[in-house]
């Protein structure tokens, strides 16, 4: 089975789904012993199966069983597990050096990459870029810059937002399961509006955007919003696609009153939706731009770009961290993009979105449990509800995941009630295994009836 035109690289391991034990094998259970021993118990697992290797749209265990991907490390290897530019860019850093720290000595690669976000991201203004490690690093981050550009303290966020895991992100995040519960008291000032979400509310865009921004006038007033912070398409959140016209009425408010607007892209950036990013899709241009995830090719690395005057108005040495910009890093960065670019992975994206698509509406016809299907490109979702009703049914999706893996392919659920299955190949993924992946999707809706 060979790769897809478009896919990069091609695939260096069999591209096939094999199980030769049971999930998980003898050689996974004998190793989440050891895991048990040594690792903390609120590090959870999704599927436990240790992986051997990687590559194209398989991940192969330890016991040799070889799994469909369809959750890229939650949206992190887009380009593949070992895409060769990330493999080579990363390897001639490592032998030349792996750490100075950017903020002691710099080097270029830091700056390669804060030049390739200026390029990437929406708009043609000025732009500049503060590079971090993780996603949460870059939303508490752009809201440091925002305070410190605007001289005020309120933050604007949404129903079901999910931001990250530190005080201040958890603050911004809504659900309280795992992400925030036993871990209070959060940051002040965070102040939550209804996103638009099309099955529940039955609003258009505009209509959505008006009920959001009459919540934060209420509630804290547009003079004392430093910024609003939104996911263009939620990610844990249950990959609420907004109604058209939302997000354009959300940056018109903004504009109006001289609140910055903050897209966190950091699951839908890079490709994913079809567009470079998923603000791309109405023409929405933000102050400043979150990511991560995609961006590296599975090396930690997260960015805040934004309008140059707003990113330089925070005092020099306010912005930084010791492995922020890592020299290996920013190579695989480097060598991401250059995947992206070179095999044209918004059109891929696109592709691959159209094949979930079908295949999740032709479900959808046939199990009345699916009460939607969203998402945008290769970020795909359906939501389960009870039939006929909007009450949700995450017993049913967790089965429906549950079955997939046992028969070899990795799904991943989200969801504040946790009845979503998301969809999030990696690019590299065949057409064939694509296919293959989502005959055994509606053996599981068939078989958990």
């Amino acid at each position: 089975m060979t790769a897809s035109p478009t896919s990069p690289g091609g695939p260096t391991l069999p591209q096939r789904r094999r199980l030769v034990t049971d999930i998980p094998g003898p050689e996974s259970l004998t190793r989440l012993e050891r895991k048990r021993t040594h690792v903390a118990d609120g590090v959870g697992t999704t599927l436990p199966v240790f992986v051997a290797a990687a590559g194209g749209g398989v991940l192969v265990d330890v016991d040799g069983n070889s799994l469909i991907d369809l959750g890229s490390g939650i949206a992190v290897t887009t380009v593949g597990n070992a895409a060769p530019a990330v493999v080579e860019r990363v390897r001639e850093q490592a032998a030349a050096f792996t750490h100075t720290c950017f903020m002691v000595t710099p080097y270029d690669g830091y700056v390669d990459v804060c030049e390739q976000l200026a390029e990437l991201t929406p708009g043609h203004h000025a732009k500049k870029s503060a590079l971090f490690n993780s996603g949460a690093e870059a939303v508490e981050n752009a809201v440091k810059i925002a305070r410190a550009a605007t001289g005020r303290d309120a933050v604007g966020v949404f129903d079901h937002a999910y931001h990250g895991r530190t005080n201040l992100t958890m603050a911004m995040t809504a659900k309280s399961m795992p992400y925030k519960s036993g871990f209070g008291p959060f940051a002040a000032e965070v102040y939550r509006a209804p996103m638009s979400y099309p099955l529940r509310d039955g609003l258009s865009g505009e209509e959505a955007a008006a009920r959001a921004v009459d919540v934060l006038d209420k509630q804290v007033g547009a003079a004392n919003l430093a910024c609003v912070v939104i996911e263009p398409i939620q990610g844990e959140g249950g990959f609420v696609v907004p109604a058209p016209g939302f997000l354009p009425a959300l940056a018109r408010w903004c504009a109006e009153r001289d609140v910055l607007l903050v897209a966190d892209e950091i699951q839908s950036g890079f490709c994913r939706t079809g567009d470079w990013f998923a603000c791309d899709h109405e023409a929405v241009v933000p102050d400043l731009v979150t990511t991560a995830k995609g961006i590296a090719g599975g090396l930690p690395l997260a960015a805040v770009t934004g309008r140059a005057e707003l990113m330089d108005a925070v005092h020099v040495g306010g912005l930084g961290g010791t492995y922020g910009g890592n020299p290996l890093a920013c190579a695989a960065a480097l060598g991401a993009i250059e995947e992206m670019r070179r095999h044209d992975l918004t059109t891929r994206a696109r592709a691959v979105g159209e094949v979930m698509a079908g295949r999740l509406r032709r479900l959808a016809e046939e199990h009345p449990v699916v009460a939607a299907v969203r998402g945008r490109g290769a970020m795909m979702a359906v939501e389960l509800c009870h039939p006929g009703t909007t009450d949700p049914d995450p017993v049913r999706a967790g089965a429906v995941s549950a079955y997939c893996h046992s028969h070899g392919v990795v799904t991943l659920t989200c969801g504040t009630w946790g009845n979503v299955l998301r969809f999030l190949p990696p690019l590299s993924i065949t057409d064939e295994l694509l296919h293959e992946a989502f005959d055994v999707v509606a053996e599981a809706f068939a078989a958990t009836t």
